[in-house]
């Protein structure tokens, strides 16, 4: 039986479903049945969708077991990612692998729109030749100067070949520095001078709440006389109402759209209009991006269902291009500190401070925190916590974190650590490495030095330092068949107090538990199974 059920309510590649059979049960609706939609979440593990499916708050609302959404495109409008955080649900998307499909696309678009290709087609097929030749007289790119307003993959893609057509290239992007512009040609100027310099102007970015309705009625009218506009990003960036009102009264001269305010565009006022070339959303559609896609995002949903990877993750803590394999280790070892902490914590926790010591570390301040916050909050929330929703949950719990600084002192370069204040003011230190980068090991408890493998059935246990405490534990347990993997012991001081890990083959049975803390030299116990 499959162990992941995925519901795809997209068209992908028959090879990239036949990896999905392989691996899960698998679920397919047409994405405008939302009736079938929402019962196919009922018991979907991961939903892959493009854009055409609205997964707000309320349809996540009615998908008790989904932990993956896997959107097809670079393009997140439509999700709810504060909804989806919230429930621990992983959003990802496929950034780049359609870039130059799209760009591709947007330099069609302008050279139609150039050309006047649309209208002497149909001219042509309406059995008229040559018509109006100067009607039908096109412009040149060559010398011409073209805007564009988002520098990111599509629009270095689209920059590139712009460049080869002979065009000066401005663009506008407030998110990177001319340091950053891989070609020198390109130059980055401010929106207002760009769309007041370009005679054709073509948008890039994503669909968020600072670009929506960005080229608007005050911007249009600072455009060039005569200019002309390509979209193939997203529908919301463009008022279309103002630009429609620009076209008819001449002070532009044509627009191309992919995309619009409404899809399918049944009201929008420029479906129709002559000088005015339209595409139904096909921007990505070739048969190599349709094949990487679909490839691409059913591997990493696949990924992050099994936990080997998380690739192009929005909404979690790990950096573009984080080499998730390598970073795992200190993850797990973050993850066994914080169970630690919870299962040694006698009240509730109220504040956690960490450190990292050591290069490996370096940048991985916020994913280890938050594997250490998972590690905390597991024992309580059991699955429905994760490294998505792990920092969410601790903030309702009034949980503060903060970053510390030589919280005790250890012998080892390379470190993970934490210490928690509990409600009553008590404080509980934790720290660990790995050995040859793969292996976790505890390295101290509070005072206690010691260096152990967080792994299995354990046994905490608090004791007074006198004789016989080993052979008395080792008496009990023998007793009652349990047999003892390892025994680690550290002490503050001679004659004081000792800490006790035992890792056993198997649980110890409630009763063989209870006589075991009713011994007389035992200060507390605790049991717990790291896995």
């Amino acid at each position: 039986m499959a162990e992941f059920t995925v519901l795809v309510a997209t068209d992908l590649t028959e090879a990239s479903l036949n990896m999905l059979r392989g691996d899960a049960e698998l679920i397919s609706v047409n994405p405008a049945n939302l009736a079938a939609l929402r019962d196919g979440l009922k018991r979907a593990d991961a939903l892959i969708a493009r854009d055409d499916v609205a997964i707000d708050r309320p349809l996540l609302e009615g998908a008790p077991k989904l932990k993956v959404i896997g959107r097809v495109g670079a393009n997140l409008g439509g999700i709810d990612i504060e909804a989806a955080t919230g429930r621990g649900i992983i959003v990802m998307n496929t950034p780049g692998v359609n870039a130059i499909a799209a760009g591709e696309h947007a330099i069609m678009l302008m050279l139609a729109l150039s050309r006047k290709v649309i209208g002497a087609h149909t001219s042509l097929k309406e059995g008229f030749w040559l018509l109006d030749r100067k009607r039908q007289a096109g412009t040149q790119l060559f010398g011409k100067t073209l805007g564009i307003v988002g520098l990111g993959r599509v629009g270095q893609i689209v920059a590139a070949r712009c460049l080869a057509f002979g065009m000066t290239v401005l663009a506008y992007d407030p998110y990177i520095t001319e340091d950053e512009v891989a070609d020198k040609r390109v130059t980055l100027v401010g929106l207002r001078e760009l769309v007041s310099r370009s005679d054709f102007i073509t948008i890039h970015v994503s669909a968020t709440g600072e670009t929506r309705g960005m080229i608007n009625e005050a911007l249009i009218r600072q455009m060039k006389p005569g200019a002309r506009i390509i979209n193939t990003a997203h529908g919301s960036v463009i008022d279309e109402g103002a630009l429609a009102a620009a076209l008819k009264d001449g002070r532009l001269a044509g627009a191309a759209l992919d995309v619009y305010a409404e899809e399918p565009p049944y009201n929008s006022p420029l479906i129709g209009m002559d000088n005015v070339i339209h595409t139904p959303h096909i921007g990505d559609n070739t048969v190599e991006a349709a094949q990487d896609l679909s490839i691409q995002i059913v591997t990493q949903v696949m990924d992050a269902l099994n936990g080997d990877d998380y690739r192009n993750v929005v909404n979690m803590p790990f950096m573009p291009g984080l080499d998730f394999e390598s970073v795992r280790p200190y993850l797990r070892l973050a993850e066994h500190i914080g169970t630690f902490l919870h299962t040694l914590a006698r009240h509730p926790v109220r504040r956690v401070a960490v450190e990292y010591r050591g290069e490996d570390t370096a940048g991985l301040v916020k994913p280890l925190t938050v594997a250490l916050l998972k590690g905390v909050l597991t024992p309580i929330h059991g699955d429905n916590v994760n490294y998505i929703n792990a920092p969410v949950l601790a903030n309702e719990r009034g949980i503060q974190v903060t970053q510390a600084k030589g919280l005790k002192a250890s012998e080892y370069a390379a470190l993970v650590s934490a210490m928690v204040t509990l409600e009553d003011g008590e404080q509980i230190y934790v720290a660990g490495t790995l050995l040859d980068r793969r292996e976790p090991h505890i390295v101290q408890i509070n005072d206690y030095r010691m260096n152990f493998v967080p792994e299995g059935h354990l046994v905490i246990m608090g004791s007074y330092d006198q004789p016989g405490v080993i052979g008395k534990v080792g008496t009990l347990l023998a007793t009652n068949g349990i047999n003892i993997a390892s025994w680690h012991t550290g002490r503050a001081t001679p004659g004081g107090h000792t800490l006790t890990i035992l890792t056993l083959d198997e649980p110890m049975r409630a009763d063989v538990f209870a006589e075991l803390t009713q011994q007389e030299f035992v200060r507390h116990a605790h049991q717990v199974e790291i896995k």
